[in-house]
C-alpha cells in the first residue's frame, strides 16, 4: 500500500486497538471492546487517534480491519438459527463427522455439537456424480416444500451443501434460486464458500458461514454507515484468515473467511519483522486479553494450511474441534490471555482459562466490578505492570483489588500469600503456552528451540522471557 494516511483497527475479546499512520508518524490507542455494539469501540478509538494527529475522518485514505468476532460467535454459539439443505441420505454427515477417533482409548469422547441440530436439516433428491455429471435430477417440487417449511420457521439463515458440488455447482445454484424466491434470508452455498472435496468439512464450513453471516453482515453494515456519517469516504478492507485483504462486501457474504482475521494480521506482522531483520526461523507469540496464539514462520512467511479447527473440546487434540475448510495461516490458539480467569480445581491445582473476564467487567484490578482474579491481576501483583500507566494511563489499576481477588479465589484455598499465588498463576499460564508451542512444533516436525521469538499483543511481552526459558529459545 502506498497510502500516506491509513488506519488499522483490531477488535479483540478484551481490547480494541487502533493504529493510525499519518505521513510517516504512527499514533495508536487502546479502548475496551464493546460487546453490544463492537463498532462503537472502533469509532471511540478513531476519535482519539485522529484528534491527536490533527486530521478528520475525511482525510483517511484506507481503513484495514481485523476482528475475532466471527471466531467468538462460533465458539460461544451466538449465531443465527440456520436451516441446512443437503442431498438425500446425507442429513447426518455433520454429526457423524469422519467417524475417526482423536483418542482411540477414550470411551467418553466429547465432540462439538453440530451448529445445525437434526430437526433443522432438510434433504432433497438429486445427485451429482464424482466426475461432476448429473446422476439424478434435482427434485424442485420437494425444494419448494422445504422453502415453505423454512419460511414458516424462525430461521435467520440458510446453508446449502450437496454432494460433489465443488465439481458441478448447478444443483446448489438452482436450489438457492428456488429458496430465495420464497424467503428473504441470507443463503450460503458450499460450492462458493468452500469448493473443496470432503463433504463433512465442506458442509460444516458452509453451515458455519451461514451461522455467523447475519451477525457479521449487520455489524459491517453498521460500521460502514457510521464511518460515512462521520465523513469518511475511504475504502474499508478486512483481513481474511489467510492474511490477505477482502472488501467489506465480500466479508459480509463470506464471514467464515474472517474466523482467524485478527490473529492472521499478527502473523503477517511477525513475518515482516523477520524479513526486516533477516530472521529465517521465527515463532510468533501473540497474547492478548482473551487468547494466546503461536505461529511458526520460516523463510519470512507464516505457515499456511487449507483448513483448521475451532472450539476444540480437548486442548491441543487434533480432531476434537469444528473443521473449517478455508485457506488460513496455521497457528495454535489457547484460552490464555490477560483476562483469563485463575481458579483452583478439585485436586487443588491452579488452573487458568479458558473462561475470560473479557472487557465486561474485566479483571478485578480494572475497578469495573470484576471480582474473579485474572492473569492481568497476577502480573500486577508481581510488579510487571505499572498501575498508573496501563493502556497509556487510560485505565488505572488497583493493586488492592487484584490482591483481594487472588487471595479469595486462589491464595486462601491453597494457604498461599497473594504474591505466591500470583507467581503460581503466572507459572501455570506460561507452562500451558509452552506445552501448546511444543505440540505445534512437533506436529510440524520442527525443533522450536531453533527459532527466534517475536512477541506482541497486550500481554505477550510480560510472559515472553519466561516462555523462552521453558522452550529453550
Amino acid at each position: 500500500m502506498t497510502s500516506s494516511i491509513r488506519l488499522g483497527a483490531d477488535i479483540g475479546g478484551t481490547f480494541t486497538d487502533i493504529a493510525l499512520e499519518c505521513r510517516g508518524r504512527i499514533t495508536s490507542t487502546k479502548v475496551l471492546t464493546s460487546y453490544a455494539a463492537p463498532e462503537q469501540a472502533i469509532l471511540d478509538g478513531m476519535d482519539i487517534v485522529l484528534a491527536e494527529a490533527g486530521i478528520g475522518y475525511g482525510d483517511l485514505e484506507i481503513v484495514i480491519h481485523g476482528t475475532t468476532l466471527a471466531t467468538n460467535a462460533l465458539i460461544e454459539r451466538r449465531g443465527a438459527r440456520t436451516a441446512f439443505v443437503t442431498t438425500e441420505g446425507f442429513r447426518d454427515v455433520i454429526e457423524m463427522r469422519t467417524e475417526s477417533r482423536f483418542d482411540q482409548y477414550d470411551l467418553n469422547l466429547t465432540l462439538p455439537t453440530p451448529l445445525v441440530p437434526r430437526e433443522d436439516r432438510f434433504t432433497v433428491a438429486g445427485r451429482i456424480g464424482a466426475q461432476g455429471q448429473e446422476l439424478a435430477p434435482l427434485d424442485e417440487a420437494a425444494l419448494n416444500a422445504i422453502a415453505d417449511r423454512i419460511a414458516a420457521g424462525a430461521y435467520g439463515a440458510v446453508a446449502i451443501g450437496f454432494i460433489h458440488s465443488y465439481l458441478n455447482p448447478a444443483h446448489e445454484v438452482r436450489a438457492r434460486e428456488i429458496i430465495a424466491a420464497k424467503l428473504e434470508l441470507p443463503i450460503s452455498i458450499s460450492s462458493e464458500v468452500s469448493p473443496q472435496m470432503r463433504e463433512f468439512e465442506r458442509f460444516n464450513t458452509v453451515c458455519a458461514n451461514a451461522y455467523v453471516r447475519p451477525q457479521m453482515a449487520s455489524y459491517l453494515d453498521r460500521l460502514q454507515v457510521r464511518l460515512k456519517d462521520r465523513g469518511a469516504s475511504c475504502r474499508v478492507f478486512m483481513i481474511h484468515s489467510g492474511g490477505g485483504l477482502v472488501s467489506v462486501e465480500t466479508a459480509a457474504e463470506f464471514p467464515v473467511r474472517l474466523v482467524e482475521s485478527g490473529p492472521a494480521g499478527g502473523a503477517i506482522f511477525a513475518a515482516d519483522v523477520a524479513r526486516r531483520f533477516g530472521l529465517e526461523k521465527v515463532v510468533s507469540y501473540d497474547m492478548g486479553g482473551t487468547t494466546a496464539k503461536i505461529c511458526l514462520i520460516e523463510d519470512f512467511a507464516p505457515k499456511t494450511a487449507r483448513s483448521f479447527e475451532v472450539a476444540r473440546t480437548t486442548r491441543f487434540a487434533k480432531g476434537s474441534g469444528m473443521p473449517i475448510s478455508i485457506p488460513v495461516i496455521e497457528m495454535i490458539e489457547i484460552g490464555a490471555g490477560g483476562g483469563s480467569i485463575a481458579w483452583v480445581d478439585a485436586m487443588g491445582r491452579i488452573q487458568t482459562g479458558p473462561e475470560s473476564t473479557a472487557s465486561e467487567p474485566g479483571p478485578a484490578s480494572y475497578q469495573r466490578g470484576g471480582e474473579r482474579p485474572a492473569i492481568t491481576d497476577a502480573d500486577l501483583i508481581l510488579g510487571k505492570i505499572d498501575p498508573d500507566n496501563f493502556a497509556g494511563g487510560a485505565i488505572r489499576l488497583s493493586t488492592r483489588l487484584a490482591a483481594t481477588a487472588i487471595a479469595a479465589h486462589v491464595g486462601d484455598r491453597l494457604g498461599l500469600s497473594p504474591q505466591s499465588a500470583a507467581f503460581g498463576i503466572g507459572e501455570v499460564v506460561d507452562e500451558n503456552m509452552a506445552n501448546a508451542a511444543r505440540v505445534h512444533a512437533v506436529e510440524n516436525g520442527k525443533d522450536i528451540s531453533d527459532n527466534i521469538m517475536v512477541a506482541f499483543g497486550g500481554a505477550a511481552p510480560l510472559h515472553a522471557a519466561r516462555l523462552c526459558e521453558k522452550l529453550g529459545i
